[in-house]
């Protein structure tokens, strides 16, 4: 089951909740203020393959905006 991020819009706290596709616009109550003033949120995601070349990056990436130098992910794609 993929897990989604969502922002309030009342307090801005940011929260992931594990649903199905078929769930993930339906409304949402923020975990910290109770309000119904939700968004869903674009996630990035990494996912890695090993193969006979070595790890490989695979997917999308938040690395474009990032301004890390020693991001774990960032380091065995470069490999």
């Amino acid at each position: 089951m993929p897990i989604y991020e969502y922002r309030c819009q009342s307090c801005q706290t940011r929260f992931e909740l594990r649903r199905s596709f078929s769930q993930a616009d339906d409304p949402v109550t923020c975990p910290q203020c109770q309000s119904g003033e939700v968004q869903r949120l674009i996630s990035s995601f990494i996912a890695l393959s090993s193969g006979s070349e070595g790890t490989t990056a695979l997917g999308g990436s938040a690395c474009s905006t990032c301004a890390a130098t020693s991001c774990a992910a960032c380091n065995l794609a470069r490999k």
